[in-house]
């Protein structure tokens, strides 16, 4: 909280007066961080093929999370997996972030096997799961010190064990 006074210039109990307790000014910036850097999600989902879907929601994750002069890795990521008992509402709320993401990429790869462009032998739930495992595993390895080019070759193989048609 020192750091972030500091570096906005104001005092704690005008930050507090601004924007709450802790928790309240977590929401409102993981609210800004998906308005602003997950935008690409909601793009993905509106890409032609499930392929297209797949490909810019794992470049879109590359490009995010390997941003330069940023922290790299996933903010909702990180706090999935790190948070402790005295966050657990914290947790909880980014858990629900994460569910309705899948839900709504769930549902795409759904259209995209009732259109035919999914194979009837792939499973939405299944590719959903597998795509988030990656885009996850990502994060963590970006969160951790990974560098683009070794994340690329993740996507790049990611991308080649997508069942084709």
């Amino acid at each position: 909280m020192a750091d972030l006074t500091e570096a906005m210039g104001i005092t704690k109990p005008s930050l507090y007066a601004a924007f709450g307790n802790k928790e309240s000014l977590f929401h409102k910036a993981l609210d800004l961080y998906e308005a602003e850097k997950l935008a690409y999600i909601r793009d993905a989902l509106e890409q032609p093929t499930a392929r297209g879907v797949a490909e810019y929601l794992l470049r879109g994750a590359l490009d995010a999370q390997t941003h330069k002069g940023e922290p790299q890795g996933c903010l909702g990521v990180i706090h999935s997996v790190a948070c402790g008992e005295e966050a657990e509402s914290i947790k909880a709320a980014v858990l629900e972030r994460r569910a309705s993401s899948q839900a709504a990429l769930l549902a795409r790869f759904q259209r995209a096997k009732d259109d035919g462009d999914l194979r009837d032998d792939v499973e939405p739930e299944g590719l959903t799961q597998y795509l988030y495992a990656l885009f996850q595993g990502m994060a963590v390895q970006a969160g951790s010190g990974a560098t683009r080019e070794e994340l690329e070759r993740l996507v790049d193989t990611g991308l080649a064990l997508w069942p084709s048609r």
